[in-house]
């Protein structure tokens, strides 16, 4: 099965436009796709300002910190993401996935197109990883964040926030396999009120020290970035916590659709974040201690308990948000042949993204609370995080600026100078984030490393398998004359036979009929692409090309965000009017046992042997496509690479 075909036609592709009102999926996106960058100011301010390493602030620092956390927002968020890259989308998907599926062939005339697309698979694949290393770290930061609130009621709570986040944690995770449909319908009314939360407190703070408002002038930023030497830049890596969510504003595109999410970020977030931000400030300003909790300092001491619950379940949203995100990236990485066919679940017959895959579910459960039990405090996962998601954001840039020419159809020095802004800034906050690499920035990029390393090997490992099963592929003509000369008999009922090849025979049927001496009276090749766009046209759905009587061979194409589902196309194949009987089927796959070649002249061994790995380990076929397990046949064979 070919997970790597072009799309056959334009047509092909069509978008799952989001249903519903406008305002009711910008209420929905509150509870997704906002909850990560919803909840940073629980700590962005407080750890700019630490940053800085002076006990005692100035207006000058506070005015120039709020300044940069405020343009941030307006640069990366609103203009880069909401104004610029919703405007690309796969067929209504978004991410740096579907946008490398989208680029990675190109367009016709403008020259180096392989070069292009080994470039856009690179850059692809290693923004992808670096979500996942900084998404194993959302959970902890953000549920310890909330929960650090508790020492600021009494400091008698101070022991027991750990093992509480660990609790939760592992309570979240748990979870999972249920799905999240029903508590879904909940997010998106409990963010409100967060939202609406932040910006009342943000008010309340602003309220005593109005000039702070002031910072709305980039002067103030730029002044203080550039005259505050190394220490100033270095607090870049500080302000890039407001912003760490906003990927996913791209990413999730596809659930919401552009205008919902744009509705929700202009009338509803943005405006409660840069309260917020201010608010803090302004207490800062009026003179408290920047090693207080600011966000929790808006709060007045009353309603901390009750600030202190809403905050842990918007960090849980998030968390929650970060999650499923996870399960529709690596989903997508498998249909588009990076990784290995893992077994995923519909958890809801209601919304395609509703989805649980337990190997990524359990794995970030481990990694997330040992992170948790190795940094212990918010503070301390701060300089583990934000150095994966600045990179990925650099890589969506040098992403963007293909798309401005060749999607758009953008002037190319428009293209240019917009992207190289993105990408000055981008650039700004990965260096300003690798001074951290000493202090735990590391762990993500080694996560990341580790899974596009993982990514790559079944990559080429699947070229290998494919180059070598090529080599044994027959002509049809020549196998059916064969069949003929030698009497080979043709036994009653259909039997279908999968294959990666779009022509030839395949060799699971050439091993059936040398050693059982029969073949079926009816046979159906089916051949199935996945092709890089997020969902396929029914109407382009199923091709089917007689080879010879009662011979045919059906190509199908699905997309990266579809299940492949076999029975039902055999089904609309005899609707088209092929004698099949859909009563007496029986379907031939073929499983691989890969093994090193001898001539030294295959993969490197380490390569083939973890290969190897994640092929055993890989969902069954019978599972990934769907087939009645009572009418599967499986015939296995080596394959030296």
């Amino acid at each position: 099965m070919n997970i790597q075909g072009q799309v056959a036609a334009e047509p092909q592709g069509v978008a799952a436009a989001p249903q519903g009102h406008a305002k009711a999926m910008a209420l929905a996106a509150l509870g997704v796709v906002f909850g990560d960058i919803g909840t940073s100011p629980l700590y962005t301010l407080k750890i700019v300002l630490a940053a800085s390493g002076h006990q005692v602030v100035d207006r000058a620092m506070v005015l120039g910190s709020l300044s940069l956390i405020i343009w941030t927002l307006i640069i990366v968020t609103s203009v880069k993401y909401i104004a610029v890259a919703m405007r690309v989308d796969n067929h209504g998907e978004g991410g740096i996935m579907a946008l490398m599926a989208l680029l990675s062939g190109g367009r016709k005339g403008l020259g180096g197109r392989r070069q292009r697309r080994t470039f856009v698979v690179i850059v692809g694949l290693a923004g992808a990883a670096l979500i996942y290393g900084d998404g194993v770290i959302t959970p902890a930061i953000s549920v310890l964040s909330a929960l650090e609130g508790l020492a600021i009621k009494a400091h008698s709570f101070e022991p027991y926030i750990l093992p509480a986040t660990i609790v939760i944690l592992v309570l979240l995770f748990l979870v999972q396999p249920r799905g999240t449909a029903t508590i879904g319908r909940l997010f998106g009314p409990i963010m409100l009120v967060w939202f609406a939360t932040l910006g009342l407190l943000g008010i309340g703070g602003i309220w005593e020290n109005p000039d702070v408002l002031a910072a709305i002038n980039p002067a103030y930023g730029l002044y203080y970035l550039f005259e505050g030497g190394l220490a100033s830049f270095l607090i870049l890596g500080g302000v890039f916590l407001c912003v760490t969510g906003a990927e996913a504003l791209y990413t999730d595109m596809g659930h919401f659709g552009r205008r919902p999410i744009q509705m929700a970020w202009f009338f509803i977030v943005f405006p409660c974040l840069v309260l917020n931000y201010a608010g803090q400030a302004a207490l800062v300003l009026d003179g408290t201690a920047i090693a207080e909790n600011t966000f929790y300092a808006l709060c007045p001491r009353e309603l901390l308990i009750p600030l202190i619950v809403l905050a842990t379940i918007a960090t849980i949203v998030a968390s929650q948000a970060v999650i499923t995100g996870a399960f529709s990236m690596t989903r997508q990485a498998i249909q588009l042949g990076w990784l290995p066919r893992l077994h995923i679940t519909q958890t809801s017959a209601l919304g395609f993204g509703q989805i649980y895959i337990g190997v990524v579910n359990w794995t970030m459960m481990v990694v997330t609370i040992g992170l948790t039990l190795s940094f212990r405090e918010a503070d301390n996962l701060a300089a583990a995080y934000g150095i994966a998601v600045s990179a990925t954001m650099l890589m969506d840039s040098f992403l963007l600026y293909i798309a401005m020419r060749e999607y758009l159809g953008w002037d190319p020095r428009l293209s240019a100078l917009l992207a190289g802004c993105f990408i000055i800034v981008d650039c700004a906050f990965v260096i300003a984030n690798s001074a951290k690499m000493l202090d735990g920035a590391w762990v993500p990029l080694l996560l990341a490393a580790i899974i596009a390393g993982l990514m790559w090997v079944w990559h080429s490992g699947r070229r290998a398998v494919m180059a070598v099963l090529v080599s044994r592929y027959r002509p049809i003509h020549e196998f059916l004359a064969e069949l003929k000369e030698t009497g080979v008999p043709r036994v009653p009922g259909t039997a279908v036979f999968m294959t990666r090849s779009k022509k030839g025979v395949p060799p699971v049927m050439s091993w059936h009929v040398k050693h059982n001496r029969a073949l079926h009276e009816r046979v159906v090749v089916v051949h199935v692409s996945i092709e890089p766009v997020p969902f396929v046209n029914p109407e382009h759905r199923l091709h089917v090309e007689t080879e010879d009587d009662n011979f045919w061979r059906a190509m199908v194409y699905y997309g990266f965000m579809e299940r492949p589902d076999i029975p039902p196309i055999l089904e609309l194949v005899k609707e088209r009017g092929y004698d099949i009987n859909l009563d007496d089927v029986t379907y031939y796959i073929g499983r691989e046992t890969v093994v090193a070649r001898e001539d030294g002249k295959g993969l490197p061994r380490w390569q083939e042997n973890i290969f190897s790995i994640m092929e055993r380990n890989a969902a069954q076929v019978t599972d990934f496509f769907r087939l009645p397990v009572d009418r599967v046949v499986e015939i296995g064979r080596q394959v030296a690479i």
